[in-house]
C-alpha cells in the first residue's frame, strides 16, 4: 500500500512520462517506499528511452527535479531509476 506521497509521485511520473513517449501503454512505474525514502523505478519501451532521457539527459534531470520538489513537500527523499528493459525479440517478417 502506497502512502499519500507515493501515490502523488506515481501519478506525476505516469502523467509526465506518458506525455513524452510514443508508446504510453508500455510505461511502467513502480514505487518502493522505506521510511523517508521513495524510489521510483521507471521502465519504458526501448524505442522510447531516448525521449525519456532527452538530449544530454535534460528530460530525465527535469523529471528528477519535479520529483524532488514533490517529495520535499511530503518531507521525503526521492530517487528516480530509469531501467533499461530489453524489447522482446521479433521474428523477421512478423
Amino acid at each position: 500500500m502506497l502512502s499519500k506521497a507515493g501515490e502523488e509521485i506515481k501519478g506525476l511520473v505516469d502523467i509526465v512520462v506518458k506525455a513524452l513517449v510514443d508508446h504510453p501503454e508500455e510505461v511502467k512505474s513502480t514505487i518502493l517506499e522505506s521510511g523517508g525514502m521513495v524510489v521510483v523505478e521507471l521502465s519504458v519501451a526501448k524505442r522510447d528511452m531516448g525521449m525519456v532521457i532527452g538530449r544530454d539527459g535534460r528530460n530525465a534531470e527535469s523529471l528528477r527535479t519535479l520529483l524532488c520538489a514533490l517529495s520535499n513537500k511530503n518531507r521525503k527523499k526521492c530517487v528516480l531509476q530509469i531501467l533499461d528493459r530489453a524489447e522482446p525479440p521479433t521474428l523477421p517478417g512478423a
